[in-house]
């Protein structure tokens, strides 16, 4: 399966103006045979925008965003996952990654789970649960962002749900160059996981985005990988890949559970 990861873009832009941004790296990746984009971190807003533009800004799943990229999805015939501002029932506002599928439906949304520092917490209320790994194309697909894949617990988890792909939203800032670099291959070969990871790129406020933006291969390597400026970058996910990868390395099915406990201590302890 081919994918795309839009890296951008390098200059904060309107909601709007994210969106008809979006219809062109759409229509650009379909034209060229992939079957998904996956577009950075807060997409369509910006990611170092302040609370009060979070709260602002943000909508409902369905909202007006969700139905112009669910459009987009349609026409151009590729699936979409994208980061936004996600009002919630209750009010709160969540740092969440929305998948549309091609046909135009939401097919799957995460709440960020990880926050970073005040930039998050100032904005953003913690989503409750990790995600539960979808089907996409003939594979599993399981989603976090940004931090969430610092944590290595978290891919773990999703890799032990039966993950085959893991994609990632971020907005990573220098000077963090060694997560993308060194951290996100390291997530996909312990795993045995194709990884894609959606940078911002550009200035936003007093945070120069790192760019790096990566598809990497279960065994560490990078099957496509940015610069620092705007691009769109394209790769192809080799299941044959991935099983032969799997064979051997055995990460998984040679763990040993019983050792690991102090990893998740019972409740109050």
């Amino acid at each position: 399966m081919r994918i795309a990861i839009f890296q951008g873009p390098e200059q904060a832009r309107t909601p709007q103006q994210a969106v008809d941004l979006l219809a062109r790296q759409a229509a650009d990746a379909a034209r060229r045979g992939a079957r998904l984009l996956i577009c950075p971190e807060m997409y369509l807003t910006g990611y170092n925008i302040g609370p009060e533009a979070a709260r602002r800004l943000a909508e409902a799943p369905d909202g007006a965003s969700a139905q112009a990229v669910m459009r987009i999805a349609r026409e151009a015939g590729i699936a979409i996952l994208y980061g936004y501002p996600e009002r919630g029932s209750g009010g709160d506002v969540y740092n969440t990654a929305q998948l549309i599928d091609r046909g135009g439906h939401v097919a799957t949304a995460y709440r960020k789970t990880h926050l970073f520092g005040e930039i998050d917490r100032a904005a953003f209320s913690a989503g409750a649960a990790l995600p539960e790994p979808v089907e996409f194309e003939g594979l599993k697909l399981g989603i976090l962002i940004c931090y969430d894949v610092e944590f290595p617990e978290n891919v773990r988890t999703l890799a032990l749900k039966g993950a085959d792909l893991v994609a990632v939203p971020t907005a990573l800032m220098q000077p963090f160059d060694i997560v993308a670099r060194t951290i996100v291959p390291a997530r996909a070969y312990e795993n045995q996981v194709f990884l894609a990871y959606a940078d911002r790129c550009g200035a936003e406020g007093e945070l120069t985005y790192c760019g790096l933006s990566c598809v990497i291969a279960p065994d560490g390597s990078d099957l496509a990988r940015a610069g620092r400026s705007e691009a769109l970058i394209i790769a192809d996910l080799d299941l044959d890949r991935l099983k032969q990868s799997r064979a051997l390395n055995t990460h998984l099915a040679d763990r040993r559970p019983a050792l690991y406990r102090a990893l998740a201590p019972a409740q109050g302890v």
